[in-house]
């Protein structure tokens, strides 16, 4: 009876052992996996990415090249049109993208061009604080580097949407500064949306500000447009200065940051100095990777339960009596 007893005993524990390691055996993968698709592959993909290199080095002229990022359309969820879910899966992609891209390639300047927020054209005072804290959240930075925003359509309005309280609310959180200077390079932050010319209030407003800051830079009236940019950068949606293209002045659309674009969300890295310019889009992790990353693990699971249950073969020991059996042929 006792040695019935201590045969049970055995056979339990060796039940306990095996369930154990196959507990151990999922929660490793199940932690391998999760540690992949939502940290490391952001490593892997944006560490492939490389800072371009202007035609003369700074070195050789003098000059200090400016590292900058340029990122678009970000379009935040807010509380009308964005589900919950949908929050957390984009926001939590666009944060880790973005503090990956600032550890590894470490710009000075980081520019936002416009379409922030997906309703901030008509968010109320509580979504619109709200929808500020997370932002701030995903895009937190270090004190060195200056994070630079523009107003877009969604943020503000459209033309016939816009007005001076939505403006001004903007500007109250990021930065009102229209001309921004560092190296040596001007950049001209514009409110495309008040460039419609057709002599509204706000459109008087944008385009005296720019004359004024055509003024500082001791620029000629008959120079392109008050200005005469080198580079025109704009959102991915819609192009901010189309009046300029035949002037043969290059505009670069950013792509869109976000994963609600069908597209594989990317941002530009440029290379500048007083006098050129390099520019490099760098690519982030596709969703489809990921999605079938994790498919491949759920099968995995499936498999090691299968086995442990003995309604499965071991792959191993399937493979060694395939093996066997093609030698005794």
């Amino acid at each position: 009876m006792a040695l019935i007893r201590l045969g049970f005993g055995r056979q339990h524990f060796c039940l306990l052992k095996r369930r154990s390691f196959l507990m151990l055996k999922l929660a490793a993968l199940v932690f391998a996996v999760v540690l992949f698709c939502e940290f490391l592959i952001y490593y892997l993909v944006i560490f492939r990415c490389d800072w371009p290199e202007v035609k003369t080095p700074a070195s050789d002229s003098g000059q200090k090249t400016l590292k900058a990022m340029f990122l678009a359309d970000t379009h935040l969820l807010g509380e009308v049109r964005g589900h919950w879910l949908d929050k957390l899966r984009r926001e939590w992609q666009m944060e880790r993208a973005f503090q990956t891209a600032l550890r590894l390639l470490q710009p000075e300047v980081v520019f936002i061009l416009g379409d922030i927020f997906d309703e901030g054209k008509w968010s109320s005072s509580q979504a619109w604080a709200d929808d500020v804290e997370r932002f701030q959240k995903i895009f937190r930075h270090p004190r060195h580097v200056q994070l630079k925003v523009v107003a877009g359509n969604h943020d503000i309005g459209f033309h016939y949407q816009m007005n001076a309280y939505k403006i001004k609310r903007f500007e109250k959180v990021f930065s009102p500064e229209r001309l921004f200077s560092w190296k040596g390079i001007n950049f001209v932050m514009v409110n495309s949306v008040a460039l419609e010319g057709d002599g509204c209030h706000i459109c008087s407003e944008a385009e005296a500000e720019l004359i004024e800051i055509s003024r500082k830079l001791n620029c000629s009236r008959k120079l392109l447009w008050w200005l005469r940019p080198r580079l025109i950068l704009s959102g991915h949606t819609h192009s901010a200065c189309e009046v300029l293209h035949g002037a043969e002045v290059p505009e670069i659309s950013v792509p869109s940051f976000s994963w609600r674009n069908r597209n594989n969300p990317s941002f530009i890295m440029g290379s500048m100095t007083p006098t050129e310019y390099a520019l490099a889009k760098c690519y982030l992790p596709y969703e489809d990777t990921v999605l079938a990353t994790y498919c491949v693990a759920a099968g995995l699971l499936v498999v090691l339960i299968l086995v442990h249950s003995e309604l499965l073969p071991s792959p191993f020991l399937f493979g060694w009596n395939l093996l066997r059996k093609f030698k005794t042929t």
